[in-house]
């Protein structure tokens, strides 16, 4: 999966002219420039990344640009396949599409959402031999001793709030998680990068646990569905949002698919929330972490999954979602440190 051989320069020549194109008539009121100047303004005009391919492809006297689709590209291996296949599920528009195909190198790998699931694999795995237990481990009455659940009673240990993730209800909980966000959340990083996706799963993870405490303030929390859930949203808003651009084969089928395996873990979470606790007065972990992520999604996720090789500190909207996000997180800390003593609630007894 390293850098493509033949179409890169074109590919890129290609999404810079459909770029440049995009200009409109603007870029003909513009007065013309002298001819010794013309490639220097050119060049000045390519003010991101994709101007090295471009640049590039005019020196080596490539000036056909190509007209082809990426997705009629013939006579492409293995890698390339997966890649454009990846591009066409990600991206909406062609020119992004392009320019990704032509730039990726597989390195850094995605390397986030695979060590984030082996790290939970393998917590599950160690507390199913702790416990001798693997499905619906929350049943079990040691289970909340673990010090990495969220607790109503310790919400002051504020790792807490994030830890929680590496804990799951049962094998059943962590299979439908580990399934979505290495199908979704794998391919959504190797577009966009780990900074960017793991911004929106530790923001899906936390807004989850406080979402918990504000509104199901008795109960604990397990589970990544926060994080999973918050990708997920982004990338089917994401698809909605530019339905008539995305040329992913069987979209239809791939949002339903996705559709019903959170519809699913999510009815299980309600179910298991409801059912009588194994260890009373303690109530079974809470499903509002879900909608928690949901609301990270289709707002702080949205905006970064459709700015593609952009600066998000340039976007008005960004930092619209980013102030919402951060009163939300102020308000539920007060909640916490005042909320509880002020209800006079009464809490189940620490694990």
């Amino acid at each position: 999966m390293g850098e493509h051989p033949s179409p890169g320069p074109a590919v890129a020549a290609c999404a810079e002219a459909e770029r440049i194109e995009e200009l409109g008539p603007e870029a003909d009121e513009r007065p013309p420039a002298a001819p010794e100047d013309h490639w220097k303004v050119l060049f000045d005009q390519m003010s991101n990344k994709r101007s090295n391919s471009f640049r590039q492809a005019i020196l080596q006297g490539n000036r056909r640009l190509c007209s082809k689709a990426l997705l009629e590209e013939k006579g492409l291996n293995l890698s390339q396949r997966l890649i454009r296949h990846v591009a066409y599920e990600t991206l909406p528009r062609e020119i992004d599409r392009k320019w990704y195909y032509d730039s990726y190198t597989c390195c850094p790998p995605p390397w986030f959402m695979i060590t984030v699931t082996l790290l939970e694999v393998a917590f599950f795995l160690y507390n199913g031999v702790s416990l001798n237990q693997f499905v619906l481990q929350v049943t079990h009455p040691r289970y909340l001793k673990n010090s990495l659940v969220y607790h109503p009673q310790l919400r002051a240990q504020a790792w807490r709030y994030l830890t929680y993730i590496f804990m799951h209800a049962g094998i059943e909980h962590l299979g439908l998680n580990v399934v979505l966000q290495l199908l979704v959340g794998v391919p959504l990083e190797m577009v966009h990068g780990a900074t960017r996706i793991a911004l929106v799963y530790v923001a899906g993870v936390v807004a989850g646990s406080l979402a918990v405490s504000v509104a199901d303030m008795t109960a604990p929390v397990v589970g990544s569905s926060g994080g999973v859930y918050a990708l997920v949203s982004a990338h089917l808003a994401n698809i909605v949002m530019n339905w008539s651009g995305m040329k992913c084969q069987f979209k239809l089928l791939r949002m339903g698919v996705a559709l019903i395996c959170m519809s699913m873990e999510f009815g299980r979470a309600v179910w298991l929330r409801f059912h009588p606790s194994a260890y009373p007065p303690c109530p079974h972990p809470s499903f509002v972490a879900h909608l928690g992520g949901v609301a990270v999604g289709i707002t702080l996720g949205l905006v970064v999954l459709r700015n593609y090789e952009q600066r998000l500190q340039d976007q008005t909207l960004w930092w619209i979602f980013v102030a919402m996000y951060t009163i939300f997180v102020l308000f539920a800390v007060f909640w916490n440190i005042f909320a509880y003593t002020l209800l006079d609630l009464k809490l189940p007894p620490p694990p």
